[in-house]
């Protein structure tokens, strides 16, 4: 059995354009698909890290508790593909449960590198508001985490111009096909 879990973001949900298409190319590779719900999360984080963190912690806790049933043991390919905070709780998930998960990581947060320890790749936007360019490329760089920049993108990978963003979802999801098509081997170009 191959299961893929989407890790949401605080507003980013599982309906949104990268989740919704990433759960589809899993689906289409034979995944089993896994979304997790946290519930309602404390609001007003963005620019305070310690409500960041808690909203971390919460969405942890509920993510375990979803995910309580799994027979990860019996799982051949783990993929867990997370957005914003998910990427931060999918790894840590990962982690503290000893899953070998291949991971996609959207838009992730700085924090999400303390816990990366496995096969990935990542997307950022070059003008995304809640992690730094700089920060991300060098835990990627560290970690030799294949990172794919969308230039001017926000934090939903998005610029403003339609045509662009679209352009932009299609070469994201053409990388993401590759990844999740070679189990999680770093054979994308």
């Amino acid at each position: 059995m191959k299961l893929a879990v989407l890790f949401p973001g605080i507003r980013y949900t599982v309906s949104k354009p990268l989740l919704y298409y990433a759960g589809k190319l899993a689906a289409s590779a034979g995944y089993t698909v896994i979304p997790v719900a946290y519930g309602d999360l404390p609001r007003d984080e963005k620019g305070d890290p310690v409500k960041t963190r808690l909203c971390i912690a919460v969405a942890c806790e509920r993510a375990k508790e979803a995910l309580r049933g799994v027979q990860w043991d019996d799982c051949e390919s783990a993929l867990f593909i997370g957005k914003s905070i998910g990427t931060t709780v999918a790894a840590r998930y990962a982690r503290e449960q000893g899953v070998p998960a291949d991971l996609i990581l959207l838009t992730p947060l700085e924090e999400t590198f303390r816990f990366t320890n496995g096969t990935a790749i990542a997307f950022h936007g070059t003008a995304d508001p809640w992690a730094d360019t700089g920060a991300i490329k060098r835990a990627c760089a560290l970690q030799g985490i294949p990172l794919y920049l969308t230039e001017g993108a926000n934090h939903a990978l998005e610029t403003g111009n339609v045509k662009a963003d679209l352009s932009a979802l299609t070469a994201t999801m053409a990388v993401m096909e590759k990844f999740i098509h070679n189990t999680g081997k770093d054979t994308v170009d």
